[in-house]
Formats: structure tokens, C-alpha cells, sequence
């Protein structure tokens, strides 16, 4: 996990090909980032240098905290001493993977995280982002309609456009329907969804 303040990000890389898609949850979220400031934004997704280059470019801090790459780590792994079967330590990784200090964030980008992690984590990770995001924050999140498709990096752009590049062949865990997916944040202030015409559906959440 890293931080990153108001400068300009060096890091370069050569990247696969990649596709853009509209995202009108993006372009709701845009605005709210172009109607504040100095606002502490967390990114769930894989690290892209060109996120971090252009939200701290109009102003913003930005913490990157890739939940999917993370958890394939085997250090989570552990067995289980009633049963003997193999475990994910979920306590542990949240301790480890988002600890995020007295830091708290004004937008979480979740993307499409929650599709790809065990249903026992999904629960724990939200209440674990409710604790560190400020009331009145906001959160962008993806859900695949089908099982289709790569694992992504999602890329930031200044229209109401994300690029995506496939960055592995990471299998997605649960497909959740609308009611699902409003039933994950019934704890939360509100929740809006945004039409799409391909295959994720799109939220913005208010915390």
C-alpha cells in the first residue's frame, strides 16, 4: 500500500493494449472531484501510475491498496484446525492490507474488487471502508453481469471514459444481481446505480 501527495507521479511502464468503455458513474464521480478540493482519494484497484498522475494533478492525494493482487499472496493461506481444510486468514489480511493508519478518504474507486474476493471478505472489507471514509464520502464500484472476461487495471480519463486493461486471468468469485448489490450497503448513507451497456453493472455509493 502507498501513499501518494499533490506531485507528479514518474512511474512508466509498457502496458498491454486496452480498451475504454463510458462510465457514467465515473462522470458523476468526476464532477464531485472537480467540485472540491484537496480531497484524500483511496484506490482499490491494481496501481496505475496514470490515476495517481491525474487526480493529484487537479488537486487531490491519492492511496493505492490492491485488495485482488494482495490476497493471492500465499501468506493468507492457513488450514483450518477444526476441519483441517485449507483457509483464508481474513482477519490478518485485513489487519495487514488495510491498515490504513489515522488516514481517512473522502472517495473510494472499489471498481470491480467485491467480484473477485471470497464471499467471507466481502462483508468485512465494507465494514472496514466505512470505518476509514469520512460521512458524506463517496465510493464507485463495478459488478460483471456475466463471468466474462480479464481481471483489469481501470484507467482515470477527463471525459466520462475508463480505459481497462487486462492485467490477469483472475476468476471471478460471484456474479451479485441489483437486489444483491443493494443489500451490500444497506448500511450505507445512499446508493445510485448507472446504466451501462456492456457487462458491469455501475454503483456510487454515499458513506
Amino acid at each position: 500500500m502507498r501513499f501518494f501527495g499533490n506531485r507528479d507521479g514518474n512511474q512508466q511502464s509498457s502496458l498491454p493494449q486496452r480498451s475504454s468503455r463510458h462510465s457514467s458513474g465515473w462522470s458523476h464521480l468526476l464532477r464531485h472531484l472537480r467540485d472540491n478540493e484537496s480531497l484524500r482519494v483511496l484506490d482499490i484497484g491494481s496501481t496505475s501510475s496514470g490515476n495517481i498522475n491525474f487526480l493529484t494533478n487537479i488537486g487531490h492525494s491519492i492511496y493505492m491498496a490492491s485488495i485482488v493482487e494482495d490476497m493471492r499472496d500465499a501468506r493468507w493461506k492457513t488450514t483450518d484446525p477444526a476441519t483441517g481444510e485449507a483457509t483464508f486468514d481474513a482477519d490478518r489480511f485485513l489487519l495487514e492490507s488495510l491498515d490504513f493508519g489515522d488516514r481517512r478518504f473522502d472517495v473510494v474507486l472499489l471498481w470491480d474488487t467485491l467480484d473477485y474476493i471470497p464471499e467471507d471478505l466481502v462483508g468485512p472489507v465494507l465494514r472496514r471502508l466505512r470505518e476509514v471514509v469520512h460521512p458524506g464520502g463517496v465510493m464507485l464500484a463495478f459488478f460483471h453481469i456475466k463471468p466474462e472476461g480479464y481481471f483489469s487495471r481501470y484507467h482515470l480519463r477527463e471525459d466520462e471514459q475508463v480505459d481497462m486493461q487486462p492485467v490477469g486471468n483472475v476468476p471471478i468469485v460471484r456474479i451479485y444481481n441489483n437486489r444483491q448489490i443493494e443489500n451490500l450497503f444497506t448500511d450505507f448513507s445512499a446508493y445510485k446505480f448507472f446504466l451501462a451497456k456492456d457487462n458491469l453493472r455501475e454503483i456510487v455509493v454515499t458513506c
